[in-house]
């Protein structure tokens, strides 16, 4: 079937009989070396997707997960995978440059993404400006003789940004620069990058393509103009991804649709209710008129997930760890996107050299489970009533 609806392409996607045999599922198919049955057969073998050659170059199961992710994103030429996702943002930003060029990066970005930028890259000699997150069409005037790529990130991973993707994206492509874009918070069943005019879309799948906290994933999907280029890299800088982890990443894809739509109801019951409370300060939920881009998020995004920030109104970095520590149903730690509800606080500002960021006040970041969410309500009321901040 020609035009299938993204949630078929997540049942069906990469599930070639020849793959998966008689089985639903393509079954784990754990490999290094790849025997030929004669030496002019290995001499004719060169790596080749969807054909044995070494392991580092896959197997079934990897090849299922790459082909599932690539029909997620028309116009893409393919996918590559990589054991976690700050590997598939700094393989995407390797595959682009060279020596000499310069990167544009919203000031918005995960912070491992911009200590790799401001570290490892400087050193070979590629520079790096970070641009206002709001910058839109203007990012043109930004882009000089050695600008090569610009990488975007929408929304903002702390501090929620939307940007508009597709007139930066019109802006690159007038010059022949290349634009990535980091797609985890809204993965392409909210936000179809391909179609807004990205080059390169990235995803860390340990989020909600794995949908479980058990798996560190990373993908990178590119258009023909691309692709080669990402894969020679990839392939270069000995970037594989486990079968193990590739079929937990299969198995998570196959149910993302009906997950990413319950955190979605969960979190926008949550953050309204956070909204109306009186230690709640701005929300910075893209659906909220109190975040940055609001009007792009409706304009470009089919839906929201559950991750966002909002800042408490009154008292301090002290106050801030009485409510997150008084919470029961959030657990603390770093990533999210799987079924359980999290939180985190976060501290961007001293970060930012391109522009300040929103919200007064310490912020807190929540993504909001698959948990009842009254359940987490009743959570959050208690930890404000005994004393999180001050209304």
């Amino acid at each position: 079937m020609k035009d299938r609806k993204p949630d078929t392409d997540l049942v069906h996607g990469g599930r070639r009989r020849e793959w998966r045999g008689p089985a639903v599922n393509v079954p784990v198919h754990r490999a290094s070396t790849i025997l030929f049955d004669s030496v002019a057969e290995l001499r004719a073998a060169a790596p080749e997707f969807g054909k044995a050659y070494y392991g580092l170059h896959g197997t079934p199961t990897q090849w299922a997960l790459a082909e599932a992710l690539t029909e997620l994103e028309p116009g893409a030429a393919g996918t590559m995978l990589y054991s976690n996702g700050l590997a598939a943002l700094t393989a995407a930003i390797m595959a682009v440059l060279a020596a000499g060029d310069e990167i544009l990066v919203t000031d918005s970005v995960y912070g491992p993404t911009r200590r790799f930028c401001d570290g490892l890259l400087k050193r070979y000699g590629v520079a790096t400006r970070y641009y206002d997150p709001m910058i839109g069409g203007g990012i043109a005037d930004l882009i000089g003789e050695r600008t090569r790529a610009i990488l975007l990130e929408s929304p903002g991973s702390l501090t929620m940004e939307v940007q508009d993707v597709p007139a930066i994206c019109a802006a690159a492509r007038a010059r022949g620069v290349a634009t990535l874009l980091d797609n985890t918070w809204a993965t392409p069943l909210f936000f179809p990058a391909m179609a807004a005019g990205v080059d390169l879309s990235i995803l860390a799948g340990t989020k909600y393509v794995g949908g479980h906290a058990d798996v560190m994933l990373g993908s990178v999907t590119a258009n023909a103009d691309w692709y080669p280029r990402l894969e020679r890299a990839s392939w270069d800088l000995g970037h594989s991804v486990s079968p193990d982890d590739a079929w937990l990443g299969l198995r998570g894809l196959r149910t993302m649709a009906v997950r990413l739509r319950q955190h979605e109801a969960n979190a926008l019951k949550v953050a309204h209710w956070l909204k109306a409370r009186p230690e709640v300060g701005a929300m910075l939920h893209p659906s909220f008129p109190d975040c940055p881009g609001h009007d792009l998020w409706v304009r470009d995004f089919r839906g929201a997930t559950g991750l966002f920030t909002f800042a408490l109104r009154g008292g301090g970095d002290a106050e801030r760890v009485r409510f997150i520590d008084a919470l029961e149903l959030f657990g603390i730690g770093y990533s999210w996107g799987g079924y359980e509800s999290l939180v985190l606080p976060v501290d961007p500002k001293p970060i930012r050299t391109a522009t300040a960021c929103q919200g007064e006040g310490p912020l807190v970041r929540l993504h909001i489970g698959l948990e009842d969410p009254d359940d987490l309500i009743e959570d959050l009321a208690r930890a404000f009533d005994l004393g999180g901040a001050t209304p």
